[in-house]
């Protein structure tokens, strides 16, 4: 493909975003709901002046792909107008602030990752990282708790955890071929200082009172094993293999027998016969959603806001109650999309790709519990949308872990790297 048809084709996708926009502007327009048309035009001006902006900035950068810039702007932009459109047609500064704090990390976390060796050799400072992380909220969040507040604004440390763990987690075939000999075992010291991090991070959102974030941590930590059983020279016998599958299950078991009374009735609660008590909130979002049918009551027009967590925990009740159930689904496919550029361009190294995998299982856990817990199919988790839910400290992470998917697919002088040390990438 030349570069003049290069070129072309990101105008066409460039043109593609800020259309989809227009669009969803459009609708606020007609259909919203608004005391000023001021409130409007100021939401539409700063959508697509950041399109613009945006495309200028990313266009002066050196790529091989720009697939994952323009999709990020797509779906942020898409989350600003729904956010300020909740209950009544305002701008939502906030959300945009975080928005600009989540594109700041999306770089950061795109940068630090590009170079596959450089990223492994940062490590130990993930350790360290994840240890300052969990010292700060032992310390700082107050009894047993996630948050540190400042007045009206606040922040969960624990969300940092999640690109960190994703770093720790990732290897290379290197580090996976590298082995010690401990007495008659011998064994992989990476994979055992990761998950003996993996259980201290599970064992503090125990403590924390914060369950609903484990199957996140979680599924990046089996993700990993994954992987590392699968790795070429593994030579894991299928025994051994069932021994882990049998060990995870059992630990599954042990957890809900030891969950708290609160998880429990939240597992077994009937909703509609508890529908002002726990299952309130359950209940109003599935009215929501119903209510909203295929294509919404209209901008600004739904009930969900006066509810507690309406553009957080069940942001995608309150997006399906105003904008129908065709736009939050294709929000989803969008997010989705983006997850999936890794399977058309693949990572070039074994690193990158543990990468890719760990950033696509938080996102995927993270979206399913949000979903799946506002349609009432699991117990609600309180888990956020990434790149939807309102909150800054949820925007900076999800953004950095998209900067590291990003990095995947535009690795530093890929081929110098094989050049000098080729024990260490898989082509």
């Amino acid at each position: 493909m030349t570069r003049e048809k290069t070129k072309l084709n990101y105008f066409l996708v460039k043109l593609f975003v800020i259309v989809t926009h227009l669009i969803f502007l459009g609708a606020v327009w007609l259909n919203g709901n608004y005391n000023s048309l001021f409130e409007v035009i100021k939401l539409a001006v700063i959508v697509i002046a950041s399109d613009i902006i945006y495309f200028v900035i990313t266009s002066v950068l050196e790529q091989d792909t720009y697939t994952i810039d323009h999709l990020m702007v797509l779906i942020v932009n898409i989350g600003l107008i729904f956010q300020s459109c909740f209950g009544d047609v305002v701008f939502n500064l906030k959300h945009f602030i975080t928005i600009v704090a989540g594109m700041v990390a999306y770089h950061i976390g795109y940068i630090l990752t590009r170079n596959s060796f450089k990223a492994e050799s940062f490590k130990p400072y993930c350790y360290g990282g994840v240890g300052l992380l969990i010292v700060v909220i032992l310390l700082f969040t107050g009894s047993r708790s996630m948050w540190i507040n400042f007045g009206s604004f606040s922040i969960q440390p624990s969300e940092f955890i999640k690109p960190l763990l994703v770093f720790i987690c990732a290897t290379s075939l290197y580090k996976q071929q590298t082995k010690k000999k401990i007495s008659i075992f011998t064994v992989n010291t990476d994979t055992i200082y990761m998950l003996a991090i993996a259980a201290v991070i599970l064992l503090l959102q125990w403590w924390c009172r914060d369950l609903g974030s484990i199957p996140t941590f979680a599924a990046v930590v089996c993700c990993a094993i994954i992987n590392r059983i699968c790795y070429p020279r593994a030579k894991l016998s299928k025994k051994k293999i069932g021994i882990i599958v049998g060990l995870g299950i059992v630990l599954v078991i042990i957890a809900l027998k030891l969950a708290p009374s609160y998880v429990k009735d939240r597992l077994y609660v009937d909703i509609w016969a508890d529908r002002f008590g726990n299952g309130y909130q359950q209940c109003e979002a599935l009215i929501g959603i119903a209510e909203g049918g295929w294509l919404g009551k209209g901008p600004g027009h739904g009930h969900l806001c006066e509810i507690a967590a309406y553009d957080t925990d069940i942001v995608f009740s309150a997006v399906s109650e105003e904008w129908g159930m065709f736009a939050a689904i294709m929000f989803i496919i969008l997010v989705l999309v983006m997850l999936a550029t890794p399977l058309i361009n693949s990572p070039k190294c074994y690193y990158h790709g543990n990468i890719a995998v760990g950033v696509v299982a938080v996102f995927v856990v993270q979206m399913s519990l949000n979903i799946f817990g506002s349609c009432n199919l699991i117990p609600f988790t309180g888990v956020t949308f990434p790149l939807l839910s309102n909150g800054g400290t949820s925007m900076v992470t999800s953004g950095f872990l998209i900067g590291m998917l990003k990095a995947t697919q535009n690795p530093v002088c890929v081929r110098n790297i094989i050049e000098k040390k080729p024990e260490r990438q898989v082509g």
